[in-house]
């Protein structure tokens, strides 16, 4: 009787079986739709392929959302000079899809989607599963997940997926920048056009021969390859407040939707109990709707309003060739050359276009890439 009270006794003072969410990010026990318990590495490439392709179907659907809407901010943000009297207002925008619309049809508003999905799904796709990856080594415990850690995981997912795509955002720019009505833009033409591109280089010629930055910037090629990654510079630079804020504000509202007073409105009830987390490890169970939606838009309002001077910066250096003297701009010549034109306002400029896009595009995003973590069975 005895050795059987001890026997029981040691079985209460055992821990239990985690079979939630262990304090490690890299190793989790998560249940899929089915309600069926299976263990995750996020560092197998089961794990990678999946998240990617959440990701990659998340930033699909969010551009194409807000399709119209891009080619107009890109056309207000690079100066375009026959939708110069547009800019300004809030009906300017809407005035600007009509008169499209009405010139070029529905194909107008959506000119340089192809490509600009082209580039989405991976760019998407890395940043995700990037996050994911970076985010289980920045914070490998609960007891490390601080504000600066979710920036710093963010940022550097930007970066990586930038890497790696930025040569189909200067196609997409340049096609969506076209606004002849004769003019049948293609890939291979404007990728011929862009690769081909040769401008004299006003302010290289400008610096003393014996100066090593102007030896060094008139040696740069200026034609090629390079060409596609006009504007890189100033895109990483802005995508470190960009990614950085759009992942840390998501997250942190995530967790105040979490919270348990208001829980019950806001998490999905079918998920809510099934997932809850072990001792030191709370779970993060999916949000409703509404949630996700809400929360997406708040770190799309935030990490736009800090990046947005970079984003105008950038896009005047990817047109550089199609307007001007076709010499390729550096940042400090191009927030110059913008001052000169607008003031500061000139780096604002296109911003509330970029609000009534930011909202939904980065609500969809967000949205589609959790339910696609769910559908997967990579929710964690």
């Amino acid at each position: 009787m005895e050795a059987s009270k001890e026997q029981s006794q040691g079985r209460l003072d055992k821990p239990p079986r985690s079979e939630s969410f262990p304090t490690d990010e890299t190793a989790i026990t998560v249940k899929d739709v089915t309600g069926r318990k299976h263990g995750l590495d996020k560092r197998s490439l089961d794990y990678v392929l999946r998240s990617g392709l959440a990701g990659g179907l998340a930033g699909c659907a969010a551009k194409t959302v807000v399709g119209p809407l891009d080619r107009v901010k890109i056309l207000f943000q690079a100066s375009n000079p026959q939708f110069a009297k547009y800019t300004g207002s809030w009906f300017g925008v809407f005035t600007a899809i009509r008169d499209i619309n009405r010139q070029d049809g529905i194909r107008g508003l959506f000119r340089g989607h192809s490509a600009t999905l082209l580039r989405v799904f991976p760019y998407a796709g890395i940043k995700f599963l990037a996050y994911e990856q970076i985010r289980a080594v920045v914070i490998p415990t609960k007891a490390k997940e601080t504000p600066i850690r979710r920036f710093i995981s963010g940022s550097l997912a930007g970066i990586t997926s930038v890497f790696f795509t930025y040569p189909l955002e200067v196609i997409r720019v340049r096609l969506a920048f076209e606004t002849k009505k004769d003019s049948r833009s293609s890939l291979s033409r404007i990728c011929k056009q862009i690769y081909r591109e040769q401008g004299r280089d006003v302010a290289g010629a400008a610096k003393s021969a014996e100066s090593i930055t102007g030896i060094i910037e008139q040696s740069r090629p200026r034609s090629g390859l390079a060409n596609f990654y006009r504007g890189f510079a100033p895109t990483l630079v802005g995508m470190l407040p960009y990614a950085g804020m759009s992942f840390l504000t998501h997250d942190t509202i995530g967790d105040v939707l979490r919270h348990p007073s208001i829980a019950q409105y806001t998490v999905l009830p079918s998920t809510a109990l099934s997932r809850s987390g072990g001792p030191g490890r709370p779970s993060r169970p999916p949000l409703t709707a509404p949630a996700e939606l809400t929360s997406g838009a708040i770190a799309g309002l935030v990490s736009q309003t800090a990046s947005y001077p970079f984003e105008v910066i950038r896009r005047r250096m990817q047109v550089g060739g199609a307007v001007g003297d076709g010499h390729r701009l550096r940042i400090a010549e191009t927030a110059r050359m913008i001052w000169l034109e607008r003031g500061w306002q000139g780096f604002f400029i296109g911003l509330t276009i970029g609000y009534v896009k930011v909202v939904p595009m980065v609500a969809v995003s967000f949205y589609v890439y959790e339910r696609g973590k769910l559908w997967l069975g990579i929710a964690s």
